[in-house]
């Protein structure tokens, strides 16, 4: 990544920064229209909702410096929103609990978080709230726990939007990982058309992966001919590899296929795919043929395996 481009995403992190605090209104003195500031606000709700807190675990939890954190747990005191009582390990340490004054506080913030939050979603557009959803589970992801696997993907048919997502994520994604150019692209774009103009729901199916309301995979059962179906367009984003999300699709066309009666299922692949190969083996597939041509811009073997049910 070049300095340009990492002033532009550190310039728009900023500004999504500043935009969110001030739509949250985190800067104001007081937080919900509460005797409160944020800072304030958070070690209340840590109390209500944990045992046995000392000062020092709040501070590192919240990551808040301790001479600010001891001005806000005397005020408390003061005000008989708390107790405290010195630990028996280290009675420098208190445990703090939240005293009936203090629980009503913080219910009162609570109701006011919620009745903001609700009128908020409520003025999204339809789909809106899901949406925002979903990009905030990612942001709390990619900046949590480095280690933190993601959420399991679920599988689901097709929204409005999807297919454009198919063609346009088989065409970037084989043109980085294999060099193919736009004539695989312009071949997604006609599978998925054919799809929709004559789909018969009885025995074709579209599934797509979806991790927090991003698309990161799909794959499509379709109908050769009587007896035989067709597993196309199989694809695994990066975001969602490492979950055999690939062996799941597969076995959800394996299984809708036996469901509707076909006696086989075939299907078409490059050599160089290593990867959906070893998936098509694992499931039972057999190679039947191979042919050497060009396609795409590049010099291929085309395979055809099947199955047998």
């Amino acid at each position: 990544m070049s300095q340009t481009d990492t002033d532009h995403h550190v310039a728009a992190v900023r500004a999504f920064n500043r935009f969110y605090t001030r739509k949250l209104g985190v800067l104001d003195q007081q937080l919900l229209k509460s005797p409160y500031s944020l800072s304030e606000a958070r070690v209340l709700y840590e109390l209500a909702h944990r045992e046995d807190l000392s000062a020092k675990e709040i501070g590192s939890e919240l990551g808040l410096d301790a001479g600010y954190l001891s001005r806000i747990v005397q005020n408390f005191d003061e005000t008989g929103l708390i107790t405290r009582k010195p630990l028996p390990s280290d009675r420098r340490q208190y445990r703090l609990s939240l005293t009936a004054k203090g629980r009503q506080a913080c219910a009162r913030l609570e109701r006011s978080s919620q009745e903001d939050v609700g009128a908020m979603l409520a003025a999204l557009p339809a789909n809106g709230s899901q949406q925002l959803i979903g990009a905030m589970a990612v942001i709390e992801r990619l900046l949590g726990a480095p280690n933190t696997p993601p959420p399991a993907a679920i599988l689901r048919g097709p929204r409005p939007g999807d297919m454009g997502w198919v063609v346009q994520s088989h065409g970037a994604l084989y043109a980085g990982e294999y060099g193919f150019d736009s004539s695989f692209e312009g071949l997604v774009a006609e599978i998925t058309a054919k799809f929709l103009a004559s789909f018969d729901a009885s025995r074709e199916r579209c599934w797509i992966a979806d991790i927090d309301g991003a698309q990161v995979g799909s794959v499509f059962l379709v109908r050769h001919s009587d007896d035989v179906a067709k597993i196309r367009l199989l694809l695994v984003d990066p975001a969602g590899r490492g979950q055999k999300l690939g062996q799941r699709l597969v076995a959800e066309c394996i299984a809708f296929a036996k469901a509707c009666g076909y006696r086989k299922i075939t299907l078409w692949t490059q050599s160089i795919l290593l990867a959906a190969r070893k998936i098509y083996q694992d499931a039972g597939f057999v190679l039947v043929a191979s042919e050497a041509n060009r396609s795409f811009g590049q010099d291929l073997i085309s395979e055809t395996w099947e199955l047998e049910l």
